[in-house]
């Protein structure tokens, strides 16, 4: 597509006034005016004849099969004239679809080879399928006279997933230091209450570990030594309502939720015990049986990535219920969710208690940044004290809520995104070292 530039404008626009005099005092010379737009025309031609040919552009993307949630990835796209003139300063924007951040625009300047490659940055916003819909290029003539453009449909469909990038680099992290529990047995002996081996007594073990009967037979002081106990299940209820569909940081509180338990999922099937995922908003959505091992991790982050969003509140009645039918043993049920004051947590309160009665229940959820910066914001103006009054109100009826969950014997995680995922592993691995299961 070829227009005109706001220079080619300006420059008829000049013309103007001066076309105006001649048409009153001297008509007889009105070929001037005639001659001032063929001038201006003739510039323009020139300027589109030494311009770069729209249908030689060649346009080159390299797009990634998956992004992830919370996570940015370069996409690059090489632009090419394979023969004809190059246009000294060339504009560049990549349109996406709703589900990607738009990307800022880029100015080309300078070629190798006839080309040049510009790194667009991705950033998902929302789990699904992102598209680049297409790329829009946009140039001038060496006088800046006539624009050219020329839109490229793209049309490709990117997976959004999970950050199981952010997973990986956090398991790694956290195996690479001393931790208490291994997936080697040697590893957590020692610790614990399940019966390993009969060992000869050194100096420095407890004495309470000594087997008299055994030592008696064997004449030989021989004390008992234990390792932690596996096959715990872990099961991760997600509440995918609307609460939980806000964004948080730019990333929605689900997204955030899901690559924290993700993480702990890895380290408790590395630890010997079991997962499952259970995902629920007015009515229970994904439910899965319990997996073991490394190898269904894999399947552990396909169920995550069916969690979608909702716009209806969770129905904690039908989900906690439902949840309890299909549990046959003592386990640990991790809860994401989140609730604005004591009125709509009455019910959740209710049901987390029924299954406190057979089950260990750790409640997980964000602080409210937007809250405390209220309250810690300057009171400039009355608005600025009726708000923050109005915020710790609110933050004093979630401390309400949370200290009524610990009287009930759940334990509650409440933390920064950032600190999120470690605050979950580090609460798992202090459950199994007091043996809570």
């Amino acid at each position: 597509m070829i227009s005109p530039t706001l220079r080619s404008i300006w420059l008829m626009l000049v013309g103007v006034p001066l076309l105006l005099v001649i048409a009153v005092a001297a008509p007889a010379w009105w070929t001037l005016s005639a001659g001032w737009i063929a001038a201006v025309a003739a510039l323009m031609f020139a300027d589109l004849v030494m311009a770069a040919r729209a249908y030689q552009l060649d346009i080159d993307i390299e797009a990634p099969a998956l992004l992830y949630m919370s996570g940015e990835d370069p996409v690059p796209v090489t632009f090419t004239f394979p023969a004809g003139p190059l246009p000294p300063r060339m504009e560049v924007q990549l349109e996406t679809n709703a589900l990607i951040a738009s990307p800022r625009r880029k100015i080309i300047k300078g070629w190798q080879d006839r080309a040049h490659t510009a790194d667009f940055i991705l950033k998902p916003i929302r789990r699904g399928t992102g598209r680049l819909e297409r790329i829009w290029t946009r140039w001038s003539g060496p006088l800046g006279l006539v624009s050219i453009r020329k839109v490229r449909p793209l049309d490709q469909e990117i997976a959004i997933t999970p950050n199981t990038r952010w997973v990986k680099e956090e398991a790694v992290r956290i195996y690479q230091r001393d931790a208490d529990f291994g997936i080697k047995v040697q590893m957590d002996r020692g610790d614990g209450s399940e019966f390993d081996a009969l060992r000869e007594f050194v100096a420095g073990m407890d004495r309470r570990a000594i087997d008299w009967k055994h030592s008696a037979r064997h004449r030989m002081l021989l004390a008992k030594e234990y390792r932690t106990e596996r096959n715990h299940n872990i099961v991760f209820a997600f509440d995918t309502g609307r609460l939980m569909s806000e964004p948080l940081g730019g990333v929605p509180k689900l997204d955030r939720a899901i690559n924290s338990a993700l993480l702990l999922a890895y380290v408790s099937l590395r630890s010997g015990d079991r997962t499952a995922i259970f995902g629920f908003d007015a009515r229970p959505s994904v439910q899965s049986s319990v997996l073991t091992g490394t190898g269904a991790f894999p399947h552990v982050q396909r169920l995550a990535s069916q969690l979608d969003y909702s716009a209806e509140d969770a129905n904690y009645t039908l989900a906690l219920t439902s949840l309890a039918s299909r549990l046959e043993r003592r386990s640990l049920i991790i809860l994401f969710t989140d609730f604005v004051d004591t009125i709509s947590a009455e019910l959740m309160l209710e049901n987390v208690s029924r299954l406190l009665d057979k089950h260990l229940v750790v409640f997980a959820t964000f602080e409210d940044e937007a809250l405390s910066q209220m309250i810690n914001a300057a009171p400039d103006a009355a608005e600025d004290v009726s708000r923050a009054v109005i915020a710790d109100t609110l933050l004093q009826e979630r401390e309400i809520v949370f200290r009524r969950l610990q009287r009930m014997g759940a334990q509650v995680i409440e933390t920064t995104p950032d600190r999120f995922g470690s605050e979950l592993v580090s609460r798992y691995l202090d459950i199994k070292r007091r043996e809570l299961l």
